[in-house]
């Protein structure tokens, strides 16, 4: 049986055939087969936004489409796991919050918690991690990463201001009282929760205008993660479905002849496996030194793929899957993104 909150909220947004496809598609937490008609709860609004975004990613990604339409002609499903984004923490962010702040004044209220902070140093980076307090195992967690401009050139600062300086802040005043409103209750009518939806899955996106290719390219210099921002912005970086053994799934992936991630990354725990296609290429406009626009072929997003095996919890006493990420791990995986940066 379908939640009809949720149900009704994608109807909404995405429409029947987009909505059939994630339910017959996506895991569905357990928790939300139990619902109240019309009052929406975080748990309910966060993962209809988690879907929406999945399906937006698939959007921008053909190989993780293929993949999907693959699972399911076989019977098959996707355990969505958590999907990622990329911010800049920088004071020049024009009307947008910088770094993860844009970000977790809309996951808090929706019930997101932070899980784990990962130094991604090598790339100039912090990746932080958000797992859902209702249904930590079932609804998506976030993985959001802030670069560090300060820790590049001048040269590299002053095109990251050129670029993100322009910014604009999704978030309505509307938008911000409902997030106020759902943090205080745990719910919203319906009514507003129809209103919020479109403006939060709005959010994962560029904000910023098109940027120079002169930009692009003193960016690409120095940091491939900041130059995929400046053209795909806050964006689904990838989006990730949980199996039960990357290892075979990556074998049979290469076997099709599919651009996988030469080889899987072993978390420091033993615990936790990751790999990945390549990102699928996108057509994105740049403006020129003399002022035209033109079309280069750049990196977009991607589709990753993890298991994760299970701790033993002493507070608990107890058996529970391992939902952290690790850094080492996480900066192999960005370089699905670096590979086709060009």
């Amino acid at each position: 049986m379908r939640n009809s909150n949720v149900e009704r909220l994608l109807l909404k947004l995405l429409g029947p055939a987009k909505t059939d496809f994630l339910f017959s598609t996506l895991n569905f937490p357990v928790l939300l087969q139990d619902w109240e008609d019309g009052i929406v709860t975080r748990a309910e609004l966060a993962q209809a936004m988690n879907m929406a975004l999945f399906e937006g990613l698939l959007e921008r990604s053909p190989n993780g489409r293929t993949y999907t339409n693959d699972a399911i002609a076989k019977g098959e499903s996707v355990y969505f796991d958590h999907g990622a984004l990329r911010t800049v923490r920088w004071a020049s962010n024009g009307a947008l919050p910088p770094g993860e702040a844009a970000f977790t004044r809309i996951l808090r209220p929706l019930g997101f918690r932070l899980n784990g902070r990962y130094p991604l140093d090598k790339l100039g980076m912090t990746g932080r991690a958000y797992a859902h307090e209702d249904a930590p195992h079932e609804i998506a967690q976030f993985f959001v990463s802030e670069l560090h401009p300060e820790r590049f050139s001048k040269a590299f600062q002053q095109a990251v201001t050129n670029v993100v300086s322009s910014s604009k802040d999704p978030l309505t005043p509307a938008a911000v009282s409902q997030l106020w409103e759902l943090e205080r209750e745990g719910s919203l009518p319906i009514e507003a929760a129809y209103e919020l939806l479109p403006v939060i899955v709005g959010a994962f996106a560029r904000q910023h205008d098109v940027p120079s290719e002169a930009d692009y390219e003193a960016l690409l210099a120095e940091s491939a993660e900041m130059a995929w921002i400046s053209t795909e912005g806050n964006a689904f970086n990838h989006a990730t479905d949980r199996v039960e053994d990357v290892f075979k799934l990556s074998d049979e992936e290469k076997a099709k002849g599919r651009p996988m991630k030469p080889e899987v990354e072993r978390s420091r725990s033993g615990r936790v496996f990751q790999t990945a296609y390549r990102a699928d290429s996108v057509a994105r406009d740049f403006k020129s030194r003399d002022g035209k626009t033109v079309t280069r072929q750049v990196p977009g997003s991607f589709y990753e793929f993890i298991t994760r095996k299970r701790t033993f919890d002493q507070a608990t006493r107890s058996w529970v899957l391992d939902l952290r990420f690790d850094a080492g791990n996480a900066q192999g995986i960005f370089k699905m993104t670096a590979n086709a940066a060009k």
